[in-house]
């Protein structure tokens, strides 16, 4: 469906799009990179508001968000196009596929928030493809989300300029970071960008406005995996984000174009979780990969297990009003424990 879109303004060649940090410039009958938005008549429109390739319930966990809402059921939304060309891409069907390439059905907003609680989901997530680019689609169904006590939740990878984060901020609650590496060489060789700065100034803006955040790294071997790079990455999350900010260290699978490249060594993961220990990061997590005890929340003061979880399942809760019931300790949970439910990977 198209729609006239926001953040944008006139040039003497067309239209810039001031959308995310890549400030395209767009002629007439033409679009941006993302592929979503288009200059018609002098006019930016996107093409993909309520398309969507996806429409279903989710565990909060899948996101992953580990500290929202936990046992929680999330109504994932997503569409197509991305502002990034990450060969490695683990959703590359849909974010690397133009309107007309896949199977997309039109869903309003009013729509995709009567599915939400049809389905008996807490919450919406923007996920799958990269949500920004859907900006308008985003801003629409939050809002109405919002009207009927539910949750929101972006899956991004940050590129998003900060007027358009504020729009969307009083109907947004968390949000799920990927931060691909920690160098701009890996941002210029990789998604196609100059710097990762406008990534990290959006995790940073996202905890000075009290969103919920989560941040995600997935370790590509040979390409982001230095345990230098995952030292400065760490530091940052401790000095610029918080102590407590889970991390998700995540293992890479061939996929899309980087079929060549091993699956990342578990002995990896492993380290990325030491380093990230020794830097002062209170919840680690490590996503991808079948470890016992790798997606279990310990508190970070006594050791104690608080949340048991296998696969995206949570099997055990033992916080106490917000607790850890063996020493008080206060953790960053956000919402209430909705248990009951068992999901596997399959």
């Amino acid at each position: 469906m198209k729609k006239q879109a926001e953040f944008w303004e006139p040039t003497e060649g067309g239209i810039r799009c001031l959308l995310c940090p890549r400030l395209c410039s767009i002629p007439e009958g033409k679009t941006g990179f993302c592929g979503a938005r288009k200059n018609e008549g002098g006019k930016l429109y996107t093409l993909i508001y309520g398309t969507v390739t996806a429409a279903n319930p989710d565990p909060i966990e899948k996101k992953p968000l580990h500290h929202f809402w936990p046992g929680s059921l999330v109504f994932s939304l997503s569409s197509v196009g991305c502002n990034f060309k990450c060969d490695f891409c683990q959703n590359w069907e849909l974010s690397q596929s133009r309107l007309g390439e896949v199977y997309t059905r039109e869903l309003a907003p009013e729509e995709a928030v009567e599915g939400a609680k049809e389905t008996e989901c807490s919450g919406i997530a923007f996920t799958y493809n990269e949500p920004s680019i859907w900006w308008e689609y985003c801003y629409d169904v939050s809002k109405l989300a919002k009207k009927e006590g539910l949750y929101t939740v972006m899956v991004t990878n940050g590129y998003l300029n900060l007027p358009a984060w504020e729009k969307l901020s009083p109907y947004l609650d968390a949000a799920n970071v990927d931060v691909k590496a920690f160098t701009d060489r890996f941002y210029r060789k990789f998604p196609g960008v100059p710097s990762l700065k406008p990534v990290l100034e959006s995790c940073e803006w996202l905890v000075r406005k009290g969103k919920h955040l989560e941040v995600t790294y997935l370790l590509i071997p040979g390409e982001n995996d230095d345990p230098e790079e995952i030292r400065e990455f760490c530091r940052w999350v401790r000095e610029k984000l918080s102590p407590d900010i889970p991390v998700h260290f995540s293992r890479f699978f061939p996929h899309y174009k980087l079929k060549g490249k091993p699956s990342t060594p578990l002995s990896t993961l492993e380290r990325a979780k030491r380093i990230a220990k020794e830097e002062g990061i209170e919840f680690v997590y490590l996503g991808n990969v079948a470890l016992e005890g790798a997606e279990d929340t310990l508190c970070p003061s006594c050791g104690e297990l608080l949340v048991k979880r296998e696969g995206f399942s949570v099997l055990d809760y033992k916080l106490e009003n917000g607790k850890c019931p063996k020493c008080g300790r206060r953790i960053r949970m956000v919402g209430k424990f909705e248990g009951g439910r068992s999901w596997w990977i399959l």
